[in-house]
């Protein structure tokens, strides 16, 4: 009968526990399991046994959700329907974020607007709790007439926003090059749909019409398949090569030709603001990403 001795038992639970770290999460749909509500959950709901979520504003309150997970690198995708008709002076949102006056955010925020005019679909990063590094989108679809998927791709590479698998926008990490990039601290999934008539809709000229009320924003599928945060061991271990790292393969250091052909033919037709392009906002002082190469 074969023996083993007390060190290497120790090493082989060393070996499992260090694979069990290094484990991507998936979470799939069931938003009972997955999600809580932060925030106004009294008037909105989870049903389809946990498949489906509506976010409700009213007079009396918005509403928000958060995950129970944090993440760091991977994908992190969403069905969304957003609200329909005049949804002027509201925003449903949906990021990953970390806490505190220093936090890191990658954002999807989705301005409405008076009926007959499409929705804005706002992109952001912040790192260390610095932002203004916005770019701006009008969608090619209604977005109110069917639901559409909205993944934020994060590895120690890059930043992708995709919709419906279309790549919209790139951040990549220039860090080495004094470029400030997200990559120390978990962040968690957010999504909420909120009150902002004081600035979301033409500078906040275009208020809410409470007549419309209540407002809906309908998701589905959730679905992160991303490293769990297990606090700052999470830095090194969710950032190594290695199979169970499928974020970290050499296919999504860089877009595709085809993918980078779908980008360049959103951002000529559908793009509508890009903070690298605003030199009066910066007068003359641009970010130093916006002088290097992001596709």
């Amino acid at each position: 009968m074969a023996s083993f001795s007390y060190s290497s038992i120790l090493v082989a639970l060393s070996v499992f526990a260090l694979a069990l770290a290094l484990r991507p999460a998936s979470v799939d749909a069931n938003f009972y399991e997955s999600i809580y509500f932060n925030w106004g959950g009294q008037q909105s709901a989870i049903s389809g046994n946990g498949e489906d979520l509506n976010l409700v504003l009213d007079k009396t309150s918005g509403s928000g959700i958060q995950s129970y997970q944090a993440f760091l690198f991977g994908s992190i995708e969403m069905l969304v329907k957003l609200v329909p008709g005049n949804s002027a002076g509201t925003v449903t949102a949906y990021y990953v974020s970390s806490t505190g006056d220093r936090h890191d955010e990658i954002d999807f925020e989705f301005l409405g607007n008076v009926s007959g005019q499409p929705y804005i679909i706002h992109t952001n990063v912040f790192v260390q709790g610095n932002g203004s590094r916005e770019q701006q989108f009008y969608p090619w679809f209604d977005p109110t007439a069917d639901y559409h998927n909205y993944t934020i791709h994060w590895n120690p590479a890059a930043i992708v926003w995709y919709v419906d698998s279309v790549p919209i926008r790139v951040y990549r990490n220039y860090e080495s090059q004094g470029v400030p990039f997200p990559n120390k601290q978990g962040m968690t999934v957010y999504s909420s749909l909120w009150n902002a008539d004081n600035w979301a809709t033409r500078g906040g000229l275009e208020k809410i019409d409470w007549n419309s009320a209540p407002f809906v924003a309908k998701y589905r599928d959730f679905r992160a398949r991303a490293c769990r945060w297990n606090g700052p061991s999470s830095i090194n271990q969710c950032a190594v090569n290695s199979p169970a790292n499928w974020w970290t393969s050499p296919e999504y250091k860089q877009l595709s030709y085809a993918k980078q052909g779908q980008m360049k033919w959103v951002r000529d037709n559908y793009m509508m603001y890009d903070y690298c392009r605003d030199y009066k906002r910066f007068n003359g002082n641009m970010p130093p990403e916006c002088f290097k190469p992001q596709f």
